[in-house]
């Protein structure tokens, strides 16, 4: 039996550290129990949303449906091939975002770009929880005619909070029971829809409006649309199967490829597909207000029913879980991952969800700009800087390397910042600018300014493998009685694998 390699000695005082909360420390590989089908289920899950149906409709005011879907689909194929980058650091290391973003921000300056995360996803679950209020409120008023949208936003609000509360593997089943029922019941919504743009004498894919969205414009804004996972997707891909001890990107990520590269863009595309037929055949792209117009009875329930669920699996695993971590992080150790789910809930409510949804490509726009910037930062420094080495116990040391200048690290900030903002003020190419800004100049900074002076050990190491984990079969655990360790998988046990009270 080898000897469990030490990374770092525990400190006095260590379990009262504000880096330190049980649900930020790194995931083992005990731990990770979701497989390439849940992953395509929680995908599904997410990428059925309402938001997604205006997308499909604003697509077809200017262009033909086929266009239209061609575009979602490469759009939505990019995005997943960037997503796979990010989302290494969940299955390599088993971190969550707002934990790695201390590399490239500082122990303390990481709060600045994580908590902005953060609250845009307080607000996307506020958004959420708002259209699936207003289905069952559907449902309610066809049942009994009572009519009350605000006591089903909070009856749903306090349900979505708790199933959260209750842990990754809660998130999973509900996405196993939604992800086959939102299908089906999708296909369904699409024939109810093709049907009634048929009695009408409209071909939905034939069918183009009068104004002048360009196919870039509509390109980048799905981008944009998922700006907030393609920084933050480390949260989920943390607790996904890993095959260990291959260095091959493809093979240890290949329960991401499958459900990123193709989950994802088939059922996004799908999605607007409904929404432009829905427009089409109604002149409205919300299907909530044209089923509620149309159907009946069974349909009516069932169709309003995927509404709901579509909403709930979204906010778990995009919203709220997000929100959360980036609370926890800025807040431990005295606030808990519970306390932060509700926190998130009260913060999205607050945000006036049901305004900001007839403004939704401006607010896509505005906080994507400054989203992509963090992912161009991430990449460069993940990949170029540290070449995925990482150095995990320092992440959690309040002097440690991840100090660099009062917690702060100066490259990260300022690159921020700076490409946020150009990126701002950039129009449509938002995303594009923020992404190649925060890549460039971080790289920049960081070689000429910031590494001469705050060493980085995994860099001047020569990039030792020493600071990998599941490429080389290993695992980063912690306990307060010994600190951090960096343990062979084949070493865990169960005294490793259960974390001790923070």
């Amino acid at each position: 039996m080898h000897n469990v390699e030490a990374a770092i000695a525990p400190a006095a005082g260590a379990t009262r550290s504000h880096l330190l909360e049980e649900s930020i420390l790194p995931v083992l590989s005990t731990q990770r129990t979701i497989g390439t089908l849940g992953f395509v289920w929680i995908w599904i899950g997410l990428a059925v949303i309402i938001a997604t149906f205006q997308l499909g409709a604003t697509g077809v005011e200017s262009l033909p449906l086929w266009q239209v879907v061609a575009v979602i689909l490469a759009a939505n194929v990019a995005l997943a091939l960037l997503m796979t980058f990010t989302a290494d650091i969940g299955t390599e290391h088993g971190l969550s975002f707002a934990v790695y973003l201390r590399a490239p921000f500082g122990t303390s300056g990481t709060h600045l770009p994580a908590l902005f995360r953060g609250v845009v996803a307080a607000v996307w679950f506020g958004i959420q929880t708002y259209l699936g209020a207003l289905a069952i409120n559907g449902i309610v008023e066809y049942l009994t005619g009572f009519s009350s949208w605000p006591l089903w936003y909070a009856v749903f609000a306090v349900v979505q909070i708790w199933n959260t509360a209750c842990g990754i593997k809660a998130v999973e089943k509900l996405a196993d029971i939604a992800a086959p029922a939102i299908i089906a019941i999708s296909i369904w919504m699409y024939y109810t829809l093709d049907v009634m743009a048929q009695t009408k004498g409209l071909n939905i894919w034939n069918w183009v409006g009068g104004k002048d969205t360009t196919i870039l414009t509509l390109f980048l804004a799905n981008m944009a649309f998922w700006s907030t996972l393609a920084i933050d997707i480390p949260n989920i891909t943390r607790f996904l199967k890993v095959e260990e001890g291959t260095k091959s990107f493809v093979r240890r990520n290949r329960h991401v490829f499958l459900a990123q590269l193709v989950a994802l863009p088939l059922t996004q595309t799908w999605v607007a597909v409904i929404g432009a037929a829905s427009f089409v055949a109604a002149g409205n792209w919300d299907p909530i207000t044209v089923i509620q117009g149309s159907a009946t009875g069974f349909s009516l329930i069932v169709l309003l029913i995927m509404v709901v669920l579509a909403q709930w699996s979204t906010n778990n695993a995009a919203n709220l879980i997000p929100a959360a971590l980036t609370f926890v992080n800025a807040g431990a150790p005295r606030l808990g991952y519970r306390t932060a789910i509700v926190l998130a809930g009260i913060i999205g409510t607050l945000s006036m969800p049901w305004l900001i949804l007839d403004n939704l490509f401006s607010f896509l726009f505005s906080y994507g700009s400054f989203l992509s910037t963090i992912g161009g930062i991430m990449v460069a420094d993940y990949f170029v800087i540290r070449r995925r080495r990482l150095n995990v116990p320092e992440l959690y040391e309040v002097d440690g390397q991840f100090r660099f200048l009062g917690g702060v690290n100066p490259a990260g900030v300022v690159t921020w910042l700076a490409g946020g903002a150009v990126a701002f003020y950039s129009g449509s190419w938002a995303f594009i600018v923020g992404f190649a800004l925060g890549f460039a100049l971080y790289l920049l900074l960081m070689w000429v300014w910031v590494l001469p002076r705050y060493p980085q050990a995994e860099v001047t190491s020569r990039y030792s493998d020493r600071f990998l984990a599941t490429s080389v079969g290993h695992n980063w655990t912690y306990a307060p009685s010994r600190g951090f360790s960096r343990v062979p998988s084949y070493q865990l046990s169960d005294a490793l694998s259960r974390r001790e009270d923070l």
